[in-house]
């Protein structure tokens, strides 16, 4: 009995073995690319690029609006005009769409088409996994969609305004206000985004069923507090308004209580139960999201 062994070039890797650690970089890479639909046809690029243009514009307008009062009424004529403290409130609806829309594309395919299981081997875990996938995207959230429409913003109102500098100097304290705002908004529209996402293998289910809670909420739990009156009741199915969550949480970083959220019973409450209310559900949420994947990669 004969054979033939034909050399068909195969050679063993003889580079640096990096590890896990490459690995979760890789998955982290992979991640920031789908959410913003780089190296995939232009229909994937169409959707996060639109809306984080459409946030970008509403900062700008923002910062237009307030130039042109200041020149045309003179100083002090912009001060009552939506500023930092109102934009993620302005803007939070469409940050969580955005969220909504383009969280499950990170992980319904995976799923739907097996390629979960190419991940989870050894030595990546589940772990890993949804890790590199939720901080990619919190990444994206954070710096794209909310802290460089406030930047924006920023720059234009000291553009706008008679002494640049001097506004700059006077308003330099919200800058560290919107930049941990921002991470707040980010991480609890990426948690409850992805745990959606985490339930099905279609991401238009996940969506349409995010947009809807995230829309219902907020005139459902408007009309029962009313109902309710000026109650301690009134106030705490009030919080259940999930586009307001966070703002709550933005109020309680600058202070003061924005435009969207003033006429919120939920606004009355202390800023220990706001602050308690959004780690409830983010940390409740991330915890579930990590189970969920952890058991899957078991």
């Amino acid at each position: 009995m004969t054979g033939t062994v034909f050399d068909i070039g195969y050679q063993r890797y003889s580079g640096t073995r990096e590890g896990i650690r490459r690995s979760r970089l890789a998955i982290f890479k992979d991640s920031l690319r789908i959410t913003l639909g780089l190296g995939r046809g232009g229909r994937a690029k169409i959707l996060p690029w639109f809306f984080l243009v459409v946030l970008t514009f509403i900062a700008l307008m923002m910062a237009l609006i307030a130039g042109a009062a200041e020149r045309m009424g003179g100083p002090g004529a912009s001060d009552n005009l939506p500023k930092h403290l109102d934009y993620y409130g302005i803007a939070s609806i469409i940050l969580f769409v955005f969220a909504a829309v383009v969280g499950p594309e990170l992980l319904c395919r995976d799923r739907r088409e097996g390629v979960i299981n190419l991940y989870l081997v050894r030595p990546v875990t589940g772990t890993d996994y949804i890790a590199a996938r939720w901080l990619a995207f919190v990444t994206v959230l954070t710096i794209g969609a909310c802290w460089l429409p406030q930047i924006i913003l920023l720059l234009g109102l000291a553009a706008g305004d008679a002494d640049p500098a001097q506004y700059m100097r006077t308003h330099w304290l919200d800058v560290p206000k919107f930049l941990l705002a921002g991470v707040v908004m980010a991480v609890y529209a990426a948690t409850v985004a992805l745990l959606t996402a985490s339930f099905t293998t279609r991401r238009a289910y996940a969506s349409v069923f995010l947009v809807g809670l995230f829309i219902i909420s907020t005139p459902f739990t408007a009309g029962m507090a009313s109902e309710m009156g000026d109650s301690v009741a009134g106030r705490w199915i009030s919080l259940f308004n999930l586009t307001n969550i966070p703002v709550h949480v933005n109020d309680v970083i600058f202070g003061q209580v924005s435009e969207l959220t003033e006429e919120a019973p939920a606004a009355q409450l202390s800023a220990a139960v706001k602050v308690a209310w959004y780690l409830l559900w983010t940390a409740g949420p991330a915890a579930l999201l990590w189970w969920r994947y952890r058991r899957i990669s078991a």
